[in-house]
C-alpha cells in the first residue's frame, strides 16, 4: 500500500503515517514490526526510553524491504542532555540497533525544569554533521522552548512530535508549527484505545463512510495535515490503519471531531510546561 508523503523543510520527505513502537518489546514485537514493514508502513518510530531499538533493529535486517526505503526515528532521552552525554547516546542508540544513521532523531522532552534541552539540540546539530542523523526535531516541545533553540542556535526543529487525538486537538501550536515550517507529528493518536474511538459521533462518521472508528480519526490527523503514528501489533489493525486514503471527510465532519477537543484532554497529564522524562 503506497502512503503519501510530506517533504520536511529539510528537504527529507516522511510517509504522513508511520508506525509506533511504544511498549512493543523482544520477539513478538520483531515480529509486529516486520509485518507492519510488510504491510507498507516505511516510518517507524522508536526511542532510547522505549528500550527496543535493538528490536526494532532486527526487524529491519529482517525486512521484506531495504534499509534505504525506511525512515526510522528516535528520540534522545531527558536523563543525557548534556552536550557530550547526548552525542554517546546517539551513538549507543545506533550500536543497539545496528545501524549507521538514523533518519530522524528527536529531542523526546524538554525537561524545562533541568533547562538543559539547547544543549542537547546542540549535540543533535553535531550529530547530523557527523552524518549520524540526517534529519533533526524535537517531541513534547512548547512554542516557548522551540523560540529558545531558534534564539540560541539559530536552527529550528524540522518536526515536533506532539500528543493529539480528538481529545486533545492542540490547534493553538499546530496552527504555530504550521506559521514557521515546522511538521506536526502526533503520538498517541487514538488516544491508546481510552474511549476516542466509541464516541458517538466518531462511531455515528464510521457508519456514514463505511470505514473504523480508528480510520476516520486517522483521517482527521491526515486532513489536519499531522503525520500520526499509531501503533497496533496485530497486521489485520495496521493494514486497516493505512487504509484511509481513499476518502475524505466534510469540513462539517472535521469540526464535529474537533469539537471532541477538552481543556483537559491529555492522556495523562503530561505537560511538557513541567513534565520531567529520564
Amino acid at each position: 500500500m503506497t502512503i503519501p508523503s510530506i517533504t520536511l523543510k529539510d528537504g527529507l520527505s516522511i510517509p504522513v503515517m508511520g508506525y509506533g513502537t511504544v511498549f512493543l518489546k523482544g520477539r513478538e514485537a520483531v515480529d509486529s514490526f516486520r509485518h507492519a514493514i510488510d504491510n507498507g508502513y516505511r516510518l517507524l518510530d522508536s526511542a532510547y526510553n522505549y528500550e527496543n531499538e535493538g528490536t526494532l533493529g532486527e526487524a529491519i535486517r529482517q525486512a521484506s524491504v531495504g534499509r534505504d526505503e525506511l525512515i526510522v526515528t528516535s528520540k534522545l532521552p531527558g536523563r543525557y542532555h548534556e552536550y557530550s552525554e547526548a552525542l554517546k547516546a546517539i551513538e549507543e542508540s545506533l550500536y543497539r540497533a545496528q545501524l549507521d544513521h538514523f533518519d530522524l532523531y528527536l529531542i523526546h522532552w524538554p525537561n524545562p525544569k533541568e533547562g538543559k534541552y539547547v544543549e542537547a539540540w546542540q549535540a543533535l546539530i553535531e550529530a547530523k554533521k557527523r552524518g549520524l542523523v540526517r534529519s533533526i526535531g524535537v517531541s513534547n516541545f512548547l512554542p516557548e522552548h522551540i523560540e529558545q533553540l531558534e534564539k540560541e542556535t539559530g536552527e529550528l526543529p524540522v518536526i515536533n512530535q506532539i500528543e493529539m487525538h480528538p481529545f486533545f486537538n492542540q490547534e493553538e501550536q499546530r496552527k504555530w508549527h504550521d506559521e514557521r515550517g515546522i511538521v506536526t507529528e502526533s503520538w498517541s493518536p487514538l488516544f491508546r484505545g481510552r474511549g476516542v474511538l466509541s464516541e458517538p459521533v466518531i462511531m455515528d462518521l464510521a457508519d456514514k463512510y463505511g470505514k473504523t472508528p480508528a480510520q476516520i480519526v486517522l483521517r482527521w490527523h491526515y486532513q489536519h495535515g499531522a503525520v500520526s503514528i499509531p501503533r497496533s501489533a496485530h497486521p489485520d489493525r495496521q493494514r486497516e490503519n493505512l487504509a484511509i486514503f481513499d476518502y475524505k471527510l466534510t469540513a462539517e465532519d472535521m469540526g464535529k471531531i474537533n469539537s471532541l477537543n477538552r481543556p483537559d484532554g491529555r492522556i495523562d497529564d503530561q505537560n511538557p510546561a513541567v513534565y520531567q522524562e529520564f
